[in-house]
């Protein structure tokens, strides 16, 4: 009896027969790390939904992809998703590891937290985010300077679960910036250095901390281009770095080949920052058209936290948030959802970033409803979460596919995401590497 192979858009390569015995299918996947039965399956690059395919990993990669109508092998071993969707491993492009959202009822939590207490809570929360779906995430800056890179590193080296991280090291930010450990009350001088690793003002001293982040191993760097919403005394509206300072760590960052992203609120600190040559804009709630035209010129992508609001909103108050954090909040959310249907419809490159550490870090996937309301289609999205943040990243040899030489990273949810985006709250089983993290079963 013959089987036949199917070819997938982009995913194979020519083929000189196409029907194939099961002997042959059985040794082309006996020796598998994972074989997964996908009853539909995304792929995170084309806007086809495909209906039962078999996905192969190997040495932690997908070798193959063949037709669901395939014998699954008795040899291999295997995961049957006949039920279920799958799609790429998730990526979130805005992830902190390094607190709860309950912290932002009293700041000193900082204070009295040890270095090893921070760390091993980002271990904890590191696998509360593998599970939750996403495989890969942009690390965008750390109070504590460096957790993020010693996590990634405890990740590689297989010693604790977590998604494959990108770094950003200490933010780069003024005094009593938006990424200063300030607080009302507490001197400057009680509060750690390594909290303010990357504290500066002028061209020359934020060129200096820039050189300090790239040696110290970023991947990127993130840099506080105006106020944060959760930040003591500053104003998501008021400018805080200078276009000259922007521009002096965009120096540092293009000679050592990686990429700058701005947490920005304001119209004039995202123009600032895209003309200073930064590759990203996270936030961008208070934008103007003319900020969301200068993106699309520039090929300046937005990582926008549309409903981390929706959850600071309802339970703010009950958590003791200051008032001022939740007047602030009231001022962004809104306004950061009309300049997300803008810059969807300008065609803006819109990376999926929840901002994870205002927001719980199981709740990521709640982002995607919002998304969809405000613009996107469903597969839009997705991709969103996986082919074009993995491009922007830089990282698409690897991951934000279902790509034959890419890691083995899927995850998987009953029903179709397509026709009910909510579906992905609720990630029933996650592969890394060809390793299976989570399954769900009914």
């Amino acid at each position: 009896m013959n089987y036949k192979l199917g070819l997938l858009p982009l995913l194979f390569l020519v083929v000189a027969c196409e029907n194939r015995d099961a002997a042959v299918i059985a040794e082309d996947t006996g020796d598998a790390d994972l074989v997964v039965r996908c009853g539909k399956l995304i792929d995170g690059l084309s806007d086809e939904l495909f209906d039962e395919r078999l996905v192969v990993m190997r040495g932690g990669r997908i070798s193959d992809i063949l037709d669901g109508a395939d014998t699954m092998p008795a040899s291999a071993k295997t995961l049957d998703l006949s039920d279920h969707t799958c799609l790429p491993g998730l990526i979130d492009t805005h992830v902190h590891l390094d607190g709860l959202p309950e912290d932002a009822d009293d700041y000193t939590i900082y204070l009295r937290r040890t270095p090893d207490d921070t760390r091993e809570l980002a271990a904890e929360l590191a696998a509360v985010v593998l599970n939750s779906g996403f495989t890969t995430v942009r690390h965008v800056g750390a109070y504590l300077g460096w957790v993020d890179r010693d996590i990634r590193d405890r990740i590689d080296a297989g010693n604790i679960p977590g998604p494959r991280i990108r770094v950003a090291g200490p933010y780069l930010t003024i005094p009593h910036g938006g990424g200063d450990m300030y607080i009302p009350g507490v001197e400057d001088s009680d509060i750690p250095n390594y909290y303010r690793m990357g504290v500066a003002r002028g061209p020359d001293a934020f060129r200096a901390r820039a050189q300090e982040v790239v040696a110290g191993g970023a991947d990127f760097i993130k840099i506080i281009a105006s106020g944060a919403v959760f930040g003591h005394g500053s104003n998501p509206g008021a400018p805080e770095m200078t276009r000259e300072e922007i521009a002096a760590v965009v120096e540092v960052a293009d000679a050592a080949g990686i990429k700058v992203t701005a947490h920005a609120h304001s119209a004039e600190s995202i123009k600032d920052a895209i003309l200073a040559g930064v590759s990203s804009i996270e936030h961008a709630s208070l934008g103007d058209d003319e900020s969301v035209m200068l993106a699309v010129e520039h090929d300046v992508a937005f990582s926008m936290d549309v409903y981390n609001g929706t959850y600071t909103e309802e339970v703010g108050a009950e958590q003791g948030y200051a008032a001022e954090f939740m007047q602030k909040n009231t001022d962004t959310t809104e306004a950061q959802r009309i300049v997300f249907e803008k810059a969807v419809a300008a065609g803006v490159t819109v990376l999926f970033g929840t901002d994870l550490g205002v927001l719980p870090h199981a709740m990521g996937a709640r982002q995607f409803v919002i998304m969809v309301e405000h613009g996107m289609t469903p597969m839009q999205a997705i991709k969103a979460a996986t082919s074009a943040a993995a491009r922007h990243m830089e990282i698409d040899d690897d991951v934000g596919a279902l790509k034959i030489g890419r890691y083995g990273d899927l995850v998987a949810v009953r029903g179709n995401p397509l026709n009910d985006i909510a579906v992905l709250q609720d990630i029933a089983v996650v592969v890394k590497g060809g390793a299976i993290i989570k399954e769900k079963t009914p």
